[in-house]
Formats: structure tokens, sequence, C-alpha cells
């Protein structure tokens, strides 16, 4: 990472960076094999949508209720720590699974831990760099999909030259997870008096520009299903031990243009309006899905791969970083876990639909829907734009 990039970044920052590398490591370990984990256990396109969709619903609840009692008690920390391990905990038990069934409760289990985590952690973020949230973000997110680019490759070359079998790679990911707690001992947070606030779940009380956002990333949370659908779509492309491999190489592709363009986008939203970066970002989501809808050859899908990665970086940290510009101090932990139920409430229909759209069409389907909601949610943003101050 060049220096210039660390120039006046927060420790706090760094640390949750290192958590995050780490933790992540270990969940893309298991990410890439989980759609084939889950079918030779007996999943088809359905089940994929139910588990894929789940494990971002479950959290959802989850993340505003972290977020509220964060603010309400004026502490971070102890919520990051606690969401940690307890995901540690249920990626060990998943080495264990013997069934689908398995699979879908604790992968929605290790969930419950990002949902106690991620409110609490990303207001520490917004916290330690309040002048410069953009590229707080975006160093975090960069570490975070660093970790992510470490942890496919180290599946590939479990499975390519070890040969081991999916649930020992799940177990060896699970130990690392555990290894991600360390730095969180040395994170400090900034302690606040308790408060006397009411928890809302609902959009009242936010602000008016905030209220639109939310709903509009919302709607694009509905175009935003599983990850699992694309590694499906590229596993379609090759056959005997290359349609296990192939797909995880193609999905660190995802996590390197990912991780190399986080920071880069996170500072030009800095600079020119973090909204004109997501219009970006959403509409180019939207032509990455046309393109898995009807493009079938290798080198294409490799391009559609790197744009994935592209519309991510353009999209995850910006959201985020928008949300706390939008919200003010007293909170912000609550609105990000607004915003963070909102779109993860409405990951479980997206993946839904996705599912019964591939299992009853065909594949083709699954990306056109997404691929029609996003370039919907390009359209409100534009009208909306004259709400949106910051």
């Amino acid at each position: 990472m060049k220096r210039s990039y660390l120039k006046g970044m927060s420790i706090n920052v760094l640390l949750l960076g290192l958590v995050s590398f780490l933790n992540d490591m270990s969940s893309e370990m298991i990410l890439p094999i989980l759609p084939m984990f889950i079918t030779s256990l007996g999943g088809a396109g359905l089940v994929i949508g139910l588990i894929g969709g789940l494990r971002d619903s479950i959290s959802s609840i989850l993340k505003v209720l972290a977020g509220y009692w964060s603010d309400k008690i004026g502490k971070r920390k102890i919520f990051v720590s606690s969401g940690y391990l307890t995901s540690s905990i249920f990626k060990f038990l998943l080495s264990f699974s013997r069934s689908w069934y398995h699979v879908l409760t604790f992968t929605s289990l290790e969930r419950v831990g990002k949902g106690l985590r991620t409110a609490p952690r990303d207001a520490i973020i917004a916290e330690s760099m309040p002048r410069r949230r953009g590229k707080g973000f975006g160093i975090h997110r960069a570490l975070d999909t660093a970790g992510a680019i470490a942890g496919s490759t180290i599946s590939f070359l479990l499975i390519w030259f070890l040969g081991l079998d999916f649930k020992s790679i799940i177990f060896f990911a699970s130990i690392i997870a555990f290894l991600s707690l360390i730095p969180l001992y040395f994170v400090k947070e900034k302690r606040s008096k308790p408060k006397r606030i009411s928890l809302s779940i609902s959009l009242k009380g936010l602000p008016k520009s905030l209220k639109i956002f939310i709903t509009i990333t919302g709607i694009f949370a509905l175009a935003n299903f599983s990850y699992m659908f694309f590694i499906l779509k590229a596993k379609e492309l090759f056959t005997g031990k290359l349609s296990t491999t192939a797909p995880i190489l193609l999905y660190v592709l995802f996590n390197i243009f990912y991780a190399i363009l986080a920071v880069p986008f996170g500072i030009l939203s800095d600079k020119i309006g973090r909204k004109k970066v997501l219009i970006m970002g959403y509409f180019l989501f939207s032509l990455t899905c046309l393109g898995f809808a009807f493009f079938n050859s290798l080198p294409l899908v490799i391009l559609l791969f790197a744009l994935y990665g592209t519309a991510y970086a353009m999209i995850d940290a910006n959201q985020r970083a928008y949300v706390s510009d939008l919200s003010s101090s007293t909170l912000r932990a609550t609105a990000l876990g607004t915003f963070h139920t909102t779109i993860g409430l409405l990951a479980l229909p997206s993946s839904l639909i996705a599912g019964y759209l591939w299992e009853k069409f065909s594949p083709a389907y699954t990306f056109i829907f997404g691929s029609s909601i996003s370039i919907f949610s390009v359209i409100l943003f534009i009208i909306f734009s004259r709400f949106f101050e910051t």
C-alpha cells in the first residue's frame, strides 16, 4: 500500500483493518467453496438462495440492535470483540456439517457475529477519521479484501496441490478466525456518556436526505443477490477438477479488483462527492449483470468478474461513508445499523427470487432481474439528487 495512502491514517483504522484482513482470510477460504459445498450436500438453486439470503438477513436485525446499544451505553469495542468471537465459533462448527441443513444453521449463526460487530466497528472508523471518512473506510475495506484475496488463494492451493476436501479447508479457516481476535486488544475506542435514546428500526427520526438514501440502497439491495450465483455461473464453464478450482480463481480476481480500487474510489468520493461515485457503481453493476446473463465465453467471464469487483469497490465502502456523512454524531451507529438492517432484510427476498428464477427458468433470468433493479436504483438516485447536500 502506498505511503501517501497511509498518511494521516488512524491507528484504530489500521488495527481494525488487520482484524478484518485475518477474519476475511478465514471467511474467504470458505466463501468461494461454499456454494459447491452446499450442492455436494444436496442443495440446489432455491437452497442456495435461502442460505445466501439468510446469511445477511439474520445478521441485519442484530446490526441495528448492536448499533443502538452501542450509542446508548457509549461503548463500541465490546460489541466488536464479541461479534468476531461468535463468528469464529460457528465457522469451527461449520466444518462438521453433514447436510445442507447444517450449513444453513451454522452459516446463519456465524452471521450473528457480523451483526454484533458491523455498526459499532464502522462507528469507530468514522469517529477515528472524521474529516477523511471515505479514505478511512476505503483503507479498511482494502485490507478486508486483501485478506479475502489471500483466503481464496489459500483455498485454491489447498484443493489443487494438497487435494483437501471442503470440510478440512473450513476447519483450517476457523483457526485463522480465532487468530484475528488478537489485534482487537489494541484498539482504543472513544468512550462517551450513556445517552437517553430510543430504538428505531424504521427511518423515522433520521434526516430526510438519509431516509431517501437508505430507501435507494434498499432497492439496490434487491438487485444485489448472493455472490454464490456468480460462482455457480462460472462453474458451468468448466469440467473435472477445474469446475471446483477455476471459479475460486475468478473469485480471487473479483477480490483483487475490489482491493486495488477500494481506496482510490474512497478518495475520489471525498473529492467529487459520494453520490457521483455511487451512481456510477450502480450503473456498472447493472451492466455486469447483463454480461453474466448473455455471455458464456471464458475471456468475457474473466472480464465480468473484474467488473464485478470494480463495481463493489465503488459501492460498498462509499455507501457506509455516505450514511456517516448524512447522520449526526449522536446517532451515527444507529444510522449505520438502520442502513445495514435495511439492505440485510432485503437480502433474503433478493436471493430467494434469484434462486427461484435460476431453478425454475434459467440463470439468465436471475442476472436480468439484478440488472433491471440496479438500473432502477440509478434512476431514483438521479431523480432525488437535489435532496443530498453532502
